[in-house]
């Protein structure tokens, strides 16, 4: 099993152009943070059984709605992997080997796995990051077919769809192009940030500093030119008394953002450590 897949390291990552970044080994690299002594070859062995497995059915069908729903069965009805519904933020279901080993999982990392099993059978899933929950997509003859890994793979109307997206749009119900655009596949880069941001999420919640300054940093490593992960991170660093990380994260988000909402809130945890604050000119 050695030697099947390789992580990039964090360092890497910044350099890489969307389509070079790859998907599955960096999801793992996030989760080599909690788990140091995990084994990538392991879980790339895993998927690649999920995929064997099908990958016989799959090539007697013919139609991609139906290659889908097989796939969607032997993963959600036969092998039980399933939204944790229980305790949806248990930060475990975004360590994408505690989703192989639990069979339990968020919706980004279970859309992540069923991705990544239904491109070694050849069907082109995508991930949607759709507002409120990560969904999946499957591009057709005649438009896109739209599941929730959360739920099952459930396929989902557009009268749903638009529905759910209102609450995130203002009470807005959006209109054709406003969802077809909602719907565009999301790039690698996109659905990694959104990982280690709800991992920062869950770990602020949690009051676990370390943890939270260190999702914030990854997504740094990912996407430099984040300004709230530069925010988030000083903010931790300050939880965890590292004044002068802190001081200088927070002097250059303000730097970057003189004139952004939370300015002000920035502005006064600067000059309670003794920072410069920058000038606004």
């Amino acid at each position: 099993m050695q030697g099947l897949i390789t992580l990039p390291t964090w360092d890497s990552l910044a350099e890489l152009d969307d389509e070079a970044l790859p998907l599955l080994p960096t999801a793992l690299l996030i989760a080599r943070d909690e788990y140091p002594d995990l084994d990538p070859a392991v879980y790339d062995a895993v998927l690649q059984s999920h995929a064997d497995h099908l990958r016989t059915e799959i090539a007697t069908i013919d139609m991609w709605p139906l290659k889908i729903a097989a796939v969607n069965r032997h993963l959600f009805d036969e092998l039980g992997y399933s939204g944790d519904h229980g305790e949806y933020y248990d930060p475990r279901n975004s360590y994408l080997n505690q989703v192989f080993e639990r069979r339990l999982g968020n919706p980004i990392s279970l859309a992540l796995v069923q991705m990544e099993v239904s491109r070694r059978l050849g069907i082109p899933l995508d991930g949607v990051s759709f507002p409120g929950h990560f969904l999946v997509r499957l591009p057709l003859n005649d438009g896109v077919l739209v599941m929730d890994p959360f739920n099952g793979g459930r396929p989902l109307g557009v009268e749903e769809l638009r529905e759910r997206a209102r609450s995130h749009l203002g009470g807005e119900v959006p209109d054709d192009d406003v969802l077809a655009q909602i719907l565009d596949p999301a790039p690698a880069r996109a659905i990694l940030m959104r990982m280690l941001r709800n991992l920062h999420g869950v770990y602020v919640e949690r009051g676990e500093w370390d943890r939270a300054a260190r999702s914030a940093d990854r997504l740094l490593k990912l996407a430099p030119e984040q300004d709230d992960a530069l925010r988030d991170r000083g903010m931790a660093y300050l939880q965890l008394d590292y004044e002068a990380g802190a001081r200088s994260d927070l002097g250059l988000y303000l730097k970057r953002n003189a004139k952004a909402s939370d300015a002000q809130f920035v502005r006064e945890k600067l000059v309670g450590l003794g920072g410069v604050v920058p000038r606004l000119h």
